[in-house]
């Protein structure tokens, strides 16, 4: 599947900041980070089943707010303990002030 879906407006993903939104029954998360950059992952932590869009975006990195790990948005690379497998990440597109996103995972990793 390489489609494009869209996901929500750009500005519903405020700088700095992460959003949960569901897609075909996957739950994303959406960042929108400071340089302009806009990521999508799986929204739960390799480690444990908790929401990753309710962590700390920090550049292109997410830190899970229960055990402190920390994924590149980028790869879905964790970059620190207690998480040792990375998470999903998708690619995306804005299109006319859109965030559209692919559900097929860029990294290859798979939940």
């Amino acid at each position: 599947m390489t489609d494009f879906l869209r996901a929500c407006a750009a500005d519903d993903v405020a700088k700095g900041a992460a959003l949960a939104v569901e897609l075909e029954g996957t739950p994303l998360v959406l960042v929108h980070t400071d340089d302009d950059g806009f990521y999508a992952a799986y929204d739960e932590c390799s480690h444990a089943a908790v929401a990753l869009s309710e962590g700390e975006v920090d550049g292109c990195t997410l830190e899970c707010w229960l055990h402190g790990s920390r994924f590149d948005l980028r790869t879905g690379e964790p970059s620190g303990l207690p998480a040792t497998e990375p998470v999903p990440v998708y690619p995306v597109e804005i299109r006319d002030g859109d965030v559209y996103v692919s559900l097929t995972p860029s990294n290859g990793v798979t939940r």
